[in-house]
């Protein structure tokens, strides 16, 4: 009954870690698997790639002995330009963490088939730069010399050009993750002339911040660019950049992350979410952005835009720039780039015209031969409608839909082209005018051109905006999806915009389910959903057959800012005759996710926090009671949010006076995570408290985790190895240890810090495993003394025995105490050992990235420069030489 009383609260806490620990599996679940599928195309090439080594200056390729530059081409293009005698538009793609320079084959392979669509009129010469594919994401110490390197390449690409009729002046770059910031860093340099790049593509990049703050190198890389772009904001005017960011299916750099910074200059830089561009309409996983076709061609597309037909270059004018990638990348009218879109458009043709004076019209044609021009007066609708919405499922590029100011007759021959104001959809194109803002305008007219063979449709209402306005409240984030707000639109309109009250912050998240009844069974038209978000470029769109059953996430990449009062929208592209319900709920697994998603950065922290605690309370317990106890209990019993949560709270409070950061920043101390987040506007209430709980849950299991495999490894050991006798080691420093130690310094100072943390990590491994066999081994020894003490006493009970054996059984007797005595601190030496060890492996855990870049440029470099765990390796070296030789009785005799 009472060892029962003792195990329920341990069974409890298994529960309720295991519980914790269960909700973060659900959210990396969430992040990692439950995305939508991909709608990318493959991109292929029509010929063989090919790769020409350009031969860089000596002096540059003795200083980046790693680093290369290659030239792409295909078949006919690669042999012409092996002399490189070059005369295109300069191009230069930058991989990124990992990257090969052979991911700019998609770009190139695409751009020559688009030159050759217009007979190499213009072409461009696609550059890539060999990075070696390093982990740079991992390490930041070699960024600034691959930013230093890129320099060097964009200098060699401008002279291969020297001396032509159209020589350029400045490089375009595309880069991909870390690639993109690798270009943006160009501009620190002191030597750049920023006129050398007047045009950057980045795709995929975390510009904010790092994905994981990893070490000082990678963090302060970060700082110096964004505060350069952010102070030397009007010095980038020249510089157009366009970000675009894969959505939710890139889970390695989540989308909020590759948002340039807000305080650049908006007129000069664009960030969008792929889910969001024209003909695109995809989300991308991190490698998928750099060969997904419907991206490609758009990207192919706006660079041909942005020619200049007297240079034969890119553009200079940055107006034109934006206009370009506006065009191919947020807004996209169906029609084919103008810079300067005529005013008036005269309405010309044989066409036959018809005056519609219905409020909502619908007209399909097929097989017609007979082009017409549909005419409708505003004036009879002005007083009773306040916009007018039509959609045209013809996709080509033509203008379709005009106004005419002051024409008083059936006929209208001079207008001006409202195509510009459509945009397309994956179905359709649309166009919605708000009267009040064309007061001119007497007729709008609908162009229908002669037709073969396929069949469209054209719809157009006048309604009234408040009647297609709804406002749907979200639920609320602790419902956990019990409860739902319901809306049904049974009206008889084309479009219908649903605005998501409260729908503010990226820890919200949501399922919308959409089912749509129509009065009849005949085919219509798919419905198309837009979730718009209106303060960043991050929609989605979805299309459903009618009628349907459709689910869509809702979900967000970036908060609200502040005095933003914008709401988003589920915009409804519907059937007339159909009636829709929406139904919304929120989603438990999901809000798991933007956890995850927005967080995991910041667990390992949490863990060690609570790994920590956890030590102290070891400590205190055995100095106070004699007995360490074990590591799940003393979780268990320590582990409490009361004492880190305000902390945390006072050091991001005082992270907002000046002299504080001053003071941090000199001890250099890292930053927190809840200021750095706190920044980016993704810290919310509750969250460290939740962070906290998910530690702890990880910190349980892993601990739980660790002792098992222990025992595992003992019991192989046992099997292999016969194990040696315990003995008390009482010399904590011997002069063997001291060069162990010192030469353990020395490989850290001459190798990698990491590779000398690592080896040490290895011997305490071993020495807690030994103990825990050595251990093993002496209880099972002294629980077959007691049996047998225990069998003599009962046959001296019955037999006379000899004086020489009562003396023995008195010797061993003593002895039992003894030996019971070692292996109970033996045994809470050991439980000491395996939470430092535990804890260690966390450290380790952290310090990989940087072993493994030393690790793949060893044959380059034996030393790693810069190395971020140097010195902290010759610390924890230390230290760990210490506690591993240590044992529970030192720290009970002081």
């Amino acid at each position: 009954m009472g060892r029962a009383g003792r195990r329920l609260p341990a069974v409890a806490a298994a529960v309720f870690y295991g519980a914790l620990a269960a909700l973060v599996l659900l959210g990396v679940r969430d992040v990692l698997f439950l995305y939508e599928e991909n709608r990318c195309s493959m991109t292929y090439m029509y010929e063989y790639p090919e790769y020409l080594k350009i031969k860089l200056p000596k002096k540059t390729a003795r200083r980046y002995p790693v680093y290369e530059l290659y030239l792409y081409g295909e078949g006919n293009y690669a042999e012409e330009n092996k002399n490189l005698l070059l005369t295109g538009i300069p191009v230069l793609f930058l991989p990124g963490n990992a990257g090969s320079y052979k991911q700019v084959r998609s770009l190139g392979s695409i751009a020559l088939r688009k030159a050759e669509d217009v007979d190499f009129k213009y072409h461009f010469d696609f550059f890539s730069v060999n990075f070696n594919e390093e982990l740079v994401a991992l390490y930041g110490g070699s960024l600034q010399r691959q930013t230093k390197f890129v320099h060097e390449c964009i200098k060699v690409i401008l002279k291969l050009y020297r001396d032509r009729e159209f020589a350029p002046t400045s490089v375009a770059i595309v880069g991909h993750s870390m690639g993109g910031l690798v270009a943006r860093a160009l501009l620190t340099l002191k030597n750049f002339n920023p006129e050398l790049i007047n045009l950057l593509i980045t795709q995929a990049t975390p510009h904010v911040a790092p994905v994981m703050p990893l070490d000082k190198y990678l963090t302060d890389f970060y700082t110096a660019v964004n505060n350069h772009w952010i102070l030397k904001a009007q010095d980038l005017r020249n510089l157009t950049t366009l970000s675009v960011a894969g959505g939710f299916r890139d889970y390695q750099v989540r989308s909020g992350l590759a948002f340039l910074p807000r305080l650049s200059q908006h007129d000069s830089a664009l960030s969008v979410v792929s889910s969001a561009v024209p003909r695109a309409w995809a989300s991308t996983d991190h490698l998928s952005i750099v060969w997904c076709k419907e991206l490609i061609l758009a990207t192919i597309r706006a660079f041909f835009d942005l020619i200049d037909e007297n240079t034969r270059q890119i553009t200079d004018d940055p107006k034109k720039r934006m206009s370009v990638l506006n065009h191919h990348f947020v807004r996209h009218p169906a029609k084919i780039f103008e810079e300067n879109p005529e005013a008036f458009t005269e309405l010309t043709g044989a066409f036959m015209w018809i005056t519609v004076k219905a409020s909502k019209w619908t007209y399909s044609f097929y097989n017609d031969s007979d082009g017409k021009y549909f005419i409708f007066p505003l004036a009879s609708h002005r007083k009773s409608y306040s916009h007018v919405y039509c959609e045209n499922s013809m996709l080509d590029t033509s203008s379709w839909i005009y106004g005419c100011m002051n024409s008083n007759s059936s006929m209208c021959l001079e207008a001006t082209d409202l195509s510009w104001r459509a945009e397309l959809l994956p179905t359709t194109k649309v166009v919605i005018l708000k009267l009040q803002d064309y007061p001119s305008l007497s007729h709008i007219v609908i162009q229908v051109p002669p037709t073969v063979g396929k069949k469209y449709t054209l719809d157009c209402e006048f309604f009234q905006e408040d009647s297609r306005t709804v406002q749907l409240p979200v639920t609320h984030l602790f419902s956990f999806g019990l409860s739902s707000s319901k809306i049904l639109l049974n009206s008889t309109g084309l479009l219908y915009n649903v605005q998501l009250q409260h729908f503010n912050q990226i820890y919200q998240a949501f399922k919308i389910y959409i089912e749509s009844h129509c009065q009849s069974l005949k085919e219509r038209k798919p419905s198309v959903y837009r979730l718009h978000i209106p303060w960043s470029h991050e929609d989605s769109i979805t299309v459903a057959k009618v009628p349907s059953f459709t689910e869509i996430s809702a979900k967000l990449h970036t908060a609200q800012p502040q005095n933003d009062n914008r709401v988003p929208e589920l915009n409804i592209y519907s059937s007339s005759d159909c009636q829709y319900e929406v139904i919304l709920k929120t989603s438990l697994l999901q809000i798991l996710g933007q956890i995850i998603r927005f967080h995991a950065g910041a667990l390992p922290v949490y863990v060690v926090s609570n790994i920590l605690l956890t030590y102290g309370g070891q400590l205190s317990t055995l100095i106070s009671t004699g007995q360490c106890s074990d590591f799940s209990l003393e979780l268990v019993r320590t582990a409490k949010p009361y004492k880190v949560e305000p902390l945390i709270s006072i050091v991001v409070f005082l992270q907002g006076f000046h002299w504080f950061r001053v003071i941090w920043e000199s001890l250099s101390l890292p930053e927190v995570d809840a200021a750095v987040l706190s920044s980016q506007d993704a810290w919310f209430p509750l969250v460290s408290l939740i962070l906290f709980l998910f530690g702890t849950g990880i910190a349980y299991w892993s601990g739980v985790f660790f002792s098992t495999s222990l025992r595992l490894f003992s019991s192989l050991w046992l099997t292999l190895i016969r194990p040696t006798v315990l003995h008390k080691d009482n010399k904590v420093i011997t002069p063997r240890r001291l060069c162990g130690v010192l030469s353990l310094a020395l490989l850290s100072w001459t190798t990698c810090g990491a590779f000398a943390v690592f080896i040490i990590y290895l011997q305490y491994l071993f020495k807690v495993i030994k103990l825990h066999v050595n251990v093993r081994v002496e209880q099972n020894m002294l629980k077959g003394d007691s049996d047998r003490s225990k069998e003599t006493s009962r046959n001296s009970s019955i037999h006379t025995v000899k004086n020489e054996s009562s003396m023995d059984s008195t010797s061993k007797a003593t002895q039992s105490p003894s030996n019971s005595t070692t292996i109970a601190e033996a045994v809470n030496s050991l439980k000491m050992h395996i939470t430092i060890l535990n804890l260690f492996t966390w450290i380790v855990l952290l310090n990989l990235p940087s072993l493994i870049y030393w690790l793949k440029n060893l044959r380059y470099n034996v030393r790693l420069d810069p190395d971020p765990c140097r010195s902290t390796a010759i610390i924890l070296v230390c230290i760990l030489e210490i506690l591993m030789n240590s044992s529970t009785s030192e720290v009970k005799s002081r």
